[in-house]
């Protein structure tokens, strides 16, 4: 059978991760979860209650390709209410999470063969979407002393694209609004797409996050229902793209994906009018923060740049192990806490970082803390 090139991707090591630590609880083992950014919670009551009762009533069958109106007239709103941006609605496509999003984006934007920069460390899958697509991705890379989010100055002339997100995955850092700008003016001045990764807006401890359209219309911004919305299996996100240009990633969605999940979306309106059960998620995350910080000094990971949002922390261990994918084998095995090999995030530093997530119950997380500064203690 023939197999293309664009198939030769990366894997995706949390998955693996993910997958060891299933085996390990198969075995009987109790596994603390830090390698997955999966919130604990399930979706807003309100959000499952609203499928319930759908099922019941609905066929549940195909909606339009770009989403539900009323999904999208809520998003837009959202919009009013975090940044105070009055968005035509018409301007927001409903996507299969921000996966999808992310697809559509890539295909709609660049040719085969563009190369489109991105800060290092930063979300694997963007570089293996991009490849399977054809086009080049461009490690930028990133220093603490820039909170490990890429700058204006380190953009190369011959991008096609820029991503960036902040808050970061794996850093959990935020760009100021003035950073920013000066990402967005400078993929402008070398005529290169900005797209906006913004699926951790919402979930903030230091300041707000800024949005990509509070500066410039002329982006490309991704969000979803994953993170803050806690619906991460439920594989629904969003997008929003400068007007003129609705028709093309309609064109594409309605080819590639017909519809985001009808199901899904039903559950994702509803879960917008849940803000008190996702404020008291978002202060669990805040009190895991603030363990993680006082906790992984203690247990011998010093080297850390202090999230802003999200729930990661991103640590550079390279004091402690020439191999992260390995040291992280060692942690799972001995101390029973899953964590993520940098290598996910940074193919050129990896072998000297691992991420964090703090996205379980608090209680799980001071455990996992305990079990990772015993582990450091003989190791």
């Amino acid at each position: 059978m023939r197999a293309s090139s664009r198939g030769d991707v990366d894997p995706f090591i949390v998955m693996d991760v993910m997958e060891a630590a299933r085996r390990a609880e198969a075995s009987g083992r109790h596994i603390i979860h830090m390698e997955v950014g999966q919130p604990g919670t399930p979706a807003p009551a309100g959000a499952r209650a609203a499928l319930a009762a759908a099922l019941e009533t609905d066929a549940l069958g195909y909606t339009v390709a770009l989403g539900l109106p009323e999904l999208r007239s809520r998003i837009a709103r959202l919009y009013r209410e975090w940044y105070g941006i009055e968005l035509n609605p018409e301007r927001v496509i409903v996507t299969p999470g921000s996966s999808g999003a992310f697809i559509l984006a890539f295909t709609a934007l660049f040719e085969a063969g563009d190369r489109v920069g991105l800060g290092a460390p930063g979300y694997p899958s963007y570089r293996q979407i991009l490849r399977a697509l054809s086009l080049q991705p461009v490690g930028i890379r990133t220093a603490m002393e820039n909170r490990l989010q890429p700058v204006a100055e380190q953009v190369p002339d011959d991008l096609a694209g820029l991503i960036v997100a902040s808050p970061a995955n794996p850093s959990g850092t935020m760009l100021s609004r003035g950073a920013l700008t000066a990402l967005i003016d400078r993929a402008a001045e070398i005529g290169a797409a900005f797209v906006s990764d913004e699926i951790y807006h919402g979930i903030q401890y230091e300041g707000r996050a800024i949005s990509a359209l509070e500066i410039s219309d002329d982006v490309c911004v991704i969000n979803s229902f994953s993170k803050y919305f806690s619906m991460t299996g439920w594989r629904v996100g969003w997008m929003v793209v400068p007007e003129p240009e609705v028709r093309r990633y309609e064109r594409l969605a309605q080819n590639l994906f017909i519809c985001p999940p009808h199901a899904s979306q039903v559950a994702a309106l509803a879960a917008m009018e849940c803000e008190a059960e996702l404020q008291g998620n978002l202060a669990v995350y805040a009190e895991n923060r603030r363990l993680m910080l006082e906790g992984l000094p203690k247990a011998g990971f010093t080297r850390i740049a202090p999230p802003d949002g999200a729930f990661y922390v991103y640590a550079d261990v390279a004091d402690l192990t020439t191999d992260s994918r390995a040291f992280a084998a060692e942690i799972l095995d001995r101390a029973g806490v899953a964590v993520t090999p940098g290598l996910d995030f940074d193919p050129d530093r990896g072998l000297g970082t691992l991420r964090f997530s703090y996205a379980r119950s608090s209680a799980d997380i001071a455990e996992g803390l305990d079990r990772l500064a015993a582990f450091m203690n003989r190791r």
